[in-house]
């Protein structure tokens, strides 16, 4: 019986040119993808996921784009701008315009405290705010259109009942340091994003697109804040880098990012320690110091393996209920293996 009796005519062609051309599959030879490509392909499937960008001893090894969007493209980075402001208020100790992280907010804010204040609001320190320790009722999640529709954010802030000692618990709140940037603005005798552009400007690659201000002309300090994610990744960069700019240009202080970096309290978002903006935890077996946006909007730092990371997704849809930032975690995680794994051989 020939192979024509069983196989349909276009069978046998094709088994014909099998036979006649053993060899034209075998002369080709097959490269598997990178183990990055293959992590960041699958990727995709995070539906809300817009952009990943990964650097590497400062050495961009992967920039990939999802559902047509790029990393040339400004985004909201949500609340990961408060890692900017905080990274701030640390130039403005180290220039000699604060005093230090335990300098009281009273004495800074004087002419917007409320008429007859609680005697609590004058142990609230720069720290408390940067570590949202305040104490005061938050001004975001159920009460943030609240606070964003008053007249005054800042003596709108400052005039939330206690809910916690001041040094107490996480209390989160976008109020908090919007305070910080009310702070900035009158102690560098300029706005806080004339502030960032000067302050920040040597960083290759930063700029900020777009940012909200408050009814009296203050930038929201920590959230409405838009720059592209390759400028997030030249931000995180010069932090990983110990404060200092490719070209070796100071910053920030060393031992500012340091402090930023120690644990005050814990998140009630998972658990995480906080820091001065920065979430802290543990991921594949590594330090990570982490910004987080709402929607998944991520700047990732792993210092023992250089490794610099920006996530970003839809800014309008939730990432923390819904599981998406802890899938974010695991992708962070993944990319941790590729490098812990290479690191080790």
């Amino acid at each position: 019986m020939t192979i024509s009796t069983f196989l349909r005519p276009a069978r046998v062609l094709a088994v014909a040119a099998a036979i006649s051309f053993p060899l034209a599959g075998w002369a080709q030879e097959t490269t598997s993808p990178d183990p990055l490509t293959t992590v960041l392909e699958a990727a995709g499937d995070l539906e809300p996921l817009r952009t990943v960008t990964v650097s590497r001893g400062g050495e961009l090894i992967a920039d990939r784009g999802y559902n047509g969007y790029t990393s040339s493209d400004p985004t909201n980075i949500k609340s990961a701008s408060k890692v900017i402001v905080t990274a701030m208020i640390g130039i403005a100790i180290d220039k000699g315009l604060l005093d230090a992280p335990d300098q009281p907010v009273a004495e800074l804010l004087a002419d917007d405290l409320p008429s007859d204040p609680d005697p609590r609001v004058d142990e609230i320190t720069l720290s408390h705010l940067m570590s949202m320790q305040a104490g005061l009722q938050a001004t975001s999640g159920a009460n943030y259109g609240r606070w964003v529709a008053s007249a005054n954010w800042v003596r709108t802030a400052l005039a939330q009942p206690f809910v916690a000692e001041p040094g107490g618990p996480m209390v989160y709140s976008t109020g908090s340091t919007h305070l910080l940037s009310a702070i900035l603005t009158d102690v560098g005798g300029a706005s806080t994003r004339q502030l960032a552009r000067d302050w920040l400007g040597p960083i290759d690659g930063f700029a900020i697109t777009g940012w909200h201000q408050d009814p009296q002309g203050i930038y929201l300090g920590g959230n409405e804040l838009a720059m592209t994610p390759l400028s997030l990744l030249a931000f995180g960069e010069m932090i990983r880098n110990g404060g200092v700019t490719e070209d070796g240009e100071r910053i920030v202080s060393e031992d500012w990012i340091e402090q930023s970096w120690q644990q005050r309290t814990t998140s009630r978002f998972g658990g995480h320690g906080y820091g001065y903006g920065w979430f802290l935890t543990e991921l594949a077996g590594h330090d990570v110091s982490y910004a987080w946006g709402y929607g998944g909007q991520m700047l990732y730092i792993v210092p023992d393996l250089d490794l610099t990371v920006v996530m970003t997704s839809d800014p309008n849809s939730p990432s923390g209920g819904n599981g998406h930032r802890d899938r974010l975690h695991d992708l962070l995680a993944d990319i941790i293996g590729i490098y812990d794994a290479g690191a080790q051989e």
